[in-house]
């Protein structure tokens, strides 16, 4: 995964007829089951709070390995 790019802007997203719809950043846009939309939103958020303290992290010279 390249990680050239950053986004700091949220995608859109909406229920359209049984589907959950998502149009982000950089053509974005998908169609995906309430089922995998819930499970993708439970690892966004898993995966944001870790970036957090990862950040947070960085800001101190010594850091637990």
């Amino acid at each position: 995964m390249e990680k050239d790019i950053v986004y700091n802007e949220p995608s859109k997203v909406t229920a359209e007829e049984g589907t959950v719809a998502i149009v982000g950043p950089d053509a974005v846009d998908l169609a995906i089951t309430p089922e995998a939309a819930e499970e993708t939103a439970d690892r966004l958020e898993s995966e944001a709070v870790r970036a957090r303290g990862q950040r947070r992290l960085s800001r101190f010279t010594h850091r637990p390995k």
